[in-house]
């Protein structure tokens, strides 16, 4: 079913063309007051994956696939989420279409890669290799805010883990039965997501280690 037809909302975008030039459904310039006068949502999620040698990430090991699975929206393999977005364009200022289904609704949802992390850095006297990238919401999302997906290797241990940070919150919508419904399961529905996509993010890189062990539960900070 359209959801436009439900939200009478024109605005929602039908193929990844039609988020070209499109803008953002809130003011990344005043996100953390919004953060702030709003209540937003503020999740964080840190899946550990299988750990490489000490050091600089290992020539095929489970940084680097770890970086590919997050640049090609790999981690919602098997969810209700799906991304189109064109193969050859670049990840920063990437558009992504987000097909899901929400209730018994199809749904279309644009989100813009902004930017891509790649660094060395120090964190509480240790070294970690980060890399990653961010996405905020586009005019005619249910939601408005912004997700950081990373990859983090401790260059002293070789331990590595898929890092989410995600700061949300509901988007007008008109219709009241679908904001009713998004009000009482929306929420849940994006926790699921943010489980999924972390079980799925330690099965595909355990798989590609050649590992079977029982993967770790994601850590959830306050």
């Amino acid at each position: 079913m359209k959801l436009e037809r439900l939200l009478g909302w024109p605005s929602e975008p039908h193929t990844v063309e039609d988020l070209h030039g499109r803008g953002y459904n809130f003011d990344p310039r005043r996100l953390r007051e919004l953060i702030v006068e709003e209540d937003w949502h503020h999740d964080d999620y840190r899946q550990p994956l299988p750990a490489e040698a000490p050091g600089e990430p290992v020539p095929g090991g489970t940084f680097e696939h770890a970086c590919a699975l997050m640049r090609d929206y790999r981690f919602a393999d098997d969810s209700a989420v799906h991304a189109i977005f064109a193969q050859d364009a670049p990840l920063a200022g990437r558009d992504m279409l987000l097909v899901g289904r929400f209730l018994v609704f199809d749904f279309r949802l644009g989100v813009r890669v902004g930017e891509v992390v790649d660094e060395t850095r120090d964190e509480a006297g240790r070294p970690v290799r980060v890399w990653g990238w961010n996405y905020r919401t586009l005019r005619g999302h249910l939601e408005r805010g912004e997700m950081h997906y990373e990859v983090w290797k401790w260059l002293d241990t070789g331990a590595v883990e898929f890092r989410i940070a995600a700061v949300s919150h509901r988007a007008g919508i008109g219709n009241p039965l679908v904001r009713l419904g998004f009000a009482l399961l929306g929420r849940r529905e994006q926790l699921k997501f943010y489980r999924h996509t972390c079980t799925q993010m330690a099965e595909l890189t355990a798989r590609h280690a050649g590992r079977a062990a029982p993967i770790a539960a994601p850590r959830v900070e306050a």
